[in-house]
């Protein structure tokens, strides 16, 4: 694992030069013919202390850009985005009982789901890490 340690109006968090990245803050492993998908470290320190999570189904299929789980933090509510269609073939049940390791492991022990990916093509849209820093520093920077 690549980190690498980056710095957008004053907050600092760490980038996988490894993974892909969506604009909507959810990096992707690319194992085989699965994504596994969690949040990135970024995401989570906008939403400060994560106290629940809930998951997708194991089996259901989701199209790319859905909502396919759902994290809630002492700050907000939030969506995470499947970034590929397929059907979620695992589910990381630890978040149930331990959600802070999204605070805590976002790139490892905090991912949250696997897809398998129905449409190969759907990965060119995303970002590598460099364009993720840039998508970031443009949302802080707009004010968006």
């Amino acid at each position: 694992m690549g980190l690498v340690e980056v710095e957008v109006k004053g907050l600092k968090f760490r980038v996988d030069d490894t993974l892909k990245y969506t604009d909507t803050d959810e990096w992707v492993r690319v194992e085989g013919e699965v994504a596994r998908v969690g949040v990135t470290d970024y995401a989570q320190k906008e939403l400060k202390d994560v106290i629940g999570v809930e998951l997708p189904e194991r089996g259901s299929k989701v199209k790319k850009g859905d909502s396919a789980a759902t994290i809630e933090s002492i700050k907000a509510t939030a969506d995470v985005y499947s970034p590929v269609s397929g059907e979620i073939v695992e589910v990381n049940e630890r978040l149930l009982e331990e959600p802070e390791l999204i605070n805590k492991d976002p790139y490892g022990d905090g991912w949250i789901f696997a897809v398998k990916i129905e449409n190969p093509s759907e990965l060119e849209a995303l970002l590598d890490y460099q364009a993720y820093i840039e998508s970031v520093r443009k949302r802080k920077e707009g004010g968006k």
